[in-house]
């Protein structure tokens, strides 16, 4: 599995899969949810599923009974799940507000 960088769309899309981990997606759901044009969305999904963040599988559906083509599912692996939570909570963590609302101070650069 290789690491992606979490870009604010990344982490909107893990945010999606990760609200029910165990149900698939499929591409026109996810742009709806997200709000993303196919040319966005696609290459996010493909950059997750090379990493081995995303499982995808072909819908077994005649197209000609169903009156529409075979959707593409996506879903979190196992190793995805994992991954996908500690970059949001890494997110979050970036993003956390101070109680005066000011942003959280960085943590100091370690010097070797």
């Amino acid at each position: 599995m290789r690491d992606v960088r979490v870009t604010l769309a990344v982490a909107t899309l893990l945010r999606i899969f990760l609200e029910d981990p165990v149900e698939p997606r499929y591409g026109y759901d996810l742009m709806r949810l997200t709000g993303y044009p196919s040319g966005k969305l696609y290459p996010l999904l493909a950059r997750l599923e090379s990493a081995g963040w995303l499982h995808k599988e072909i819908e077994r559906v005649d197209p000609s009974v169903a009156g529409r083509p075979a959707r593409r599912h996506y879903r979190l692996s196992g190793e995805g799940l994992v991954a996908a939570r500690r970059a949001l909570a890494a997110v979050n963590e970036q993003v956390r507000l101070r109680p005066d609302g000011g942003p959280a101070p960085r943590p100091a650069a370690s010097t070797p």
